[in-house]
C-alpha cells in the first residue's frame, strides 16, 4: 500500500535514506542532515510535478516511493526501503517486490500514466533484475557524475499494457 507522507514520517525517511547501502545505490551518496532533509521536503511538497509516498508493508511504514517529472502521460520514479528493519524481520525481499508492484499500480492506476521511467546504477544488479521481473526494459546507458565520480547508469522504461 502507498499513502501520503505525514510529518511524523520524516525522521524515518531520512534514517532509511541514510543507510549506507541505500546511499551507495543512490545518485547522491552523502549523509543527509536534518536541515537538508527539511529543505528538500519543503521544496518537494510544493512541487506539483513530484509525489512522494510511503510504502507500508503489512501495515508498517517500510519505504519511500518518489514520482518526479510528472506529466499527464509519464513520470520517472525512484524508491528506497527500510533495509535495517526489513532485514531484521526477514521481510526485505517480500517488501521489495511489494513496493515495486504498488508503485507500478499507482503509476498506471491512480496517476493515470502510460509510461514509467527510471535510472539505476549499472552495478546494482539486484535492482536491475527486479525491474526486469516487472517488465521494465533497459533502454539506454550513459555515464553520470555521482559525487564527483563518473558512474555507469542504465535507463529503464515500462509502458502500460493496453487492454
Amino acid at each position: 500500500m502507498l499513502r501520503g507522507v505525514e510529518d511524523k514520517d520524516l525522521p524515518s525517511m531520512r534514517r532509511w535514506r541514510n543507510h549506507p547501502r541505500v546511499r551507495a545505490a543512490s545518485f547522491a551518496t552523502h549523509k543527509i542532515g536534518e536541515d537538508e532533509h527539511a529543505q528538500w521536503w519543503e521544496a518537494t511538497r510544493a512541487d506539483a510535478r513530484k509525489r512522494v509516498l510511503i510504502y507500508e508493508h503489512d501495515g508498517d511504514p517500510a519505504g519511500v516511493v518518489t514520482f518526479f517529472g510528472l506529466s499527464s502521460e509519464s513520470a520517472s520514479w525512484g524508491f528506497y526501503l527500510d533495509l535495517e528493519g526489513l532485514e531484521q524481520s526477514g521481510e526485505l525481499l517480500r517488501a521489495w517486490i511489494g513496493l515495486e508492484r504498488a508503485a507500478i499500480d499507482h503509476a498506471f492506476g491512480t496517476l493515470g500514466l502510460t509510461t514509467l521511467r527510471g535510472e539505476v546504477l549499472a552495478c546494482n544488479q539486484a535492482v536491475r533484475r527486479l525491474h526486469r521481473r516487472f517488465g521494465f526494459l533497459e533502454v539506454g546507458a550513459y555515464l553520470r557524475d555521482v559525487d564527483g565520480e563518473s558512474r555507469d547508469v542504465v535507463a529503464i522504461r515500462l509502458v502500460k499494457e493496453q487492454p
